[in-house]
C-alpha cells in the first residue's frame, strides 16, 4: 500500500514538472514570435527610406547629417531668383531730361558717360555674338530697342541678349510711324510687345524708344501707362543711311562729333556698326567717357506703374 502511494506520488510530481516545462517553453515562444508583430523593433528604426542616420550616430553628428541636405537646397534657388531683383534694386544714378540725355542725379556722380542703344533687332545671331562680346570687353551695358515681330521670329536671339546682362527695350510691333495711328492701334503695338517680351525672358521693358523717333503725346502716354520710359535719342550715329552704309569709320567719327556728357547714342543692328563697336567703344573711354548701366537710370514711373 506504502509502495503504491509513493509511486503516484512519483508519478504526480513528474507529470507537474512536465506541464511546467512545456508551459515555459510556449511562453517563450509567444514571447519570441511577439517580437515580429506590431511592437517595432529598435534595431530596424534607423533604417529610414529618407537615408536618416541610425540611432547609434551621435546626436550632433545626426542633426548635421539631417539639417544640410536640406537647407542647401532652400539656399540656392532663391539666390537664383533674387538675380533680377538685384538688378533692379541698383541705385539710381542718372536721370533724362527733356533734350533725352541723361544727367547725374547729384553732384558725385561722374557726367562723363553716354547711354548705348541698338535699334530694329534682335535680327542675326552672329551679329549679336559679336556686339554682346564687345560690350562684355568693355564691361558696357546697354539697351537692345526690339521688334516685336522679329522676336516672334528668333524668340532665342531675345532670350541670349537678357541671358548676357544686356536690357530690353520696346521699339513697337512693326516698326511703323505711330504719330499717325490710332490710340487702339498704339496700345496694340506696344502692349503686344510687352507681352511677348515677358513671356520670352520673364520681364517687360521699362524703356520705349518710337520707330524714326515719331510719337507725340498719345504715344507717350500710352508707354507711361505700361510703366515704361519713353526717349529718342541726343546722339545719332547715322549708321541706318546710306551715306553711313558699310563705312563702320564713319559711324565712328559721326558719333565722336556729336559727342557730350550723359549723350545717349542710337545705333542699330547692323554690320558696319558691330565692326565700328569696338573702336568705337575704346575711342569713348580714351576721352575718359565711361557707359551708363539701364539699370542706374530713375525711371520717374512709380505712380504710373503702380496705378497699371
Amino acid at each position: 500500500m506504502m509502495l503504491a502511494t509513493r509511486t503516484a506520488r512519483t508519478i504526480t510530481t513528474l507529470l507537474l514538472a512536465l506541464l511546467l516545462m512545456v508551459g515555459c517553453s510556449t511562453t517563450q515562444k509567444e514571447t519570441s514570435n511577439s517580437g515580429t508583430g506590431n511592437t517595432p523593433d529598435p534595431s530596424q528604426e534607423s533604417s529610414q527610406p529618407d537615408g536618416q542616420t541610425s540611432p547609434e550616430t551621435p546626436p550632433t553628428e545626426a542633426a548635421g547629417s539631417e539639417d544640410e541636405p536640406t537647407a542647401q537646397p532652400e539656399e540656392d534657388p532663391p539666390a537664383k531668383d533674387d538675380e533680377p531683383a538685384q538688378t533692379e534694386a541698383k541705385e539710381k544714378l542718372y536721370r533724362m531730361n527733356a533734350a533725352y540725355r541723361f544727367e547725374p542725379i547729384d553732384k558725385e556722380t561722374s557726367d562723363k558717360v553716354v547711354l548705348l542703344t541698338f535699334d530694329d533687332g534682335p535680327k542675326e545671331a552672329e551679329m549679336i555674338d559679336s556686339m554682346l562680346d564687345t560690350l562684355d570687353k568693355h564691361k558696357a551695358k546697354a539697351i537692345f530697342f526690339v521688334n516685336g515681330y522679329r522676336v516672334k521670329q528668333h524668340p532665342e536671339l531675345l532670350k541670349k541678349i537678357a541671358d548676357r546682362g544686356q536690357t530690353i527695350g520696346n521699339h513697337s510691333w512693326d516698326h511703323i510711324d505711330l504719330k499717325k495711328q490710332t490710340k487702339e492701334e498704339i496700345e496694340k503695338q506696344l502692349g503686344d510687345v510687352q507681352t511677348i517680351v515677358k513671356e520670352t525672358i520673364g520681364n517687360s521693358p521699362v524703356f520705349f524708344r518710337p520707330p524714326f523717333g515719331s510719337g507725340g503725346d498719345k504715344v507717350k502716354q500710352i508707354a507711361r501707362e505700361h510703366g515704361m520710359l519713353f526717349m529718342t535719342w541726343s546722339n545719332g550715329s547715322l549708321d541706318w543711311d546710306k551715306s553711313t552704309k558699310d563705312k563702320p569709320d564713319k559711324v565712328i567719327s559721326n558719333v565722336m562729333e556729336q559727342l557730350h556728357p550723359g549723350a545717349n547714342i542710337l545705333m542699330h543692328e547692323l554690320p558696319w556698326t558691330d565692326k565700328a563697336l569696338d573702336t568705337l567703344l575704346a575711342k569713348l573711354e580714351e576721352k575718359g567717357y565711361s557707359f551708363i548701366d539701364p539699370a542706374t537710370i530713375d525711371l520717374g514711373l512709380d505712380e504710373a506703374r503702380n496705378a497699371k
